[in-house]
């Protein structure tokens, strides 16, 4: 059954992702982020920028077959396609498509009313199914 975690109150959404990417490629997984588009394009560019001494390889959607085989990390409105990633990314309001295929899924919630808001419809919606949910609290841990 799919790891369902959440990790809300972070100062800066992007960062943490990008923070969250690099501890999973360093553990060695396959990770897909979906969500919105404009969101996607400001991880990507993002993860070009946010630490002066490494670079996280990733592919979009855009990227050709052969780039998309290769990377170990993923930016699309939908993973469903790559069948070796095992861990999901939701930076997106809806419940990702085809959720359940992955080990762990992990919601990242943004910081406003609007996505705490969608966060819970998405709560409520895991735990309907059945799942048992993961919560993180980061305003009680220091982000490094």
């Amino acid at each position: 059954m799919t790891r369902i975690e959440f990790h809300f109150n972070t100062q800066e959404r992007l960062v943490h992702t990008c923070r969250l990417l690099r501890k999973a490629r360093s553990q060695g997984f396959r990770v897909g982020v979906v969500g919105e588009p404009s969101t996607l394009q400001r991880l990507n560019q993002a993860l070009w920028s946010f630490s002066e001494t490494e670079f996280l390889a990733h592919c979009t959607a855009e990227d050709p077959p052969l780039v998309q085989e290769a990377s170990a990390l993923f930016l699309g409105e939908q993973a469903m396609h790559r069948p070796d990633l095992t861990v999901l990314v939701n930076l997106g309001d809806q419940v990702p498509a085809a959720y359940e295929r992955f080990e762990r899924l992990i919601e990242v919630v943004a910081n406003d009313e609007h996505g705490r808001s969608e966060a819970r419809n998405r709560w409520k919606y895991y735990k309907a199914q059945g799942f048992d949910l993961v919560q993180h609290d980061l305003s009680k841990k220091s982000e490094t």
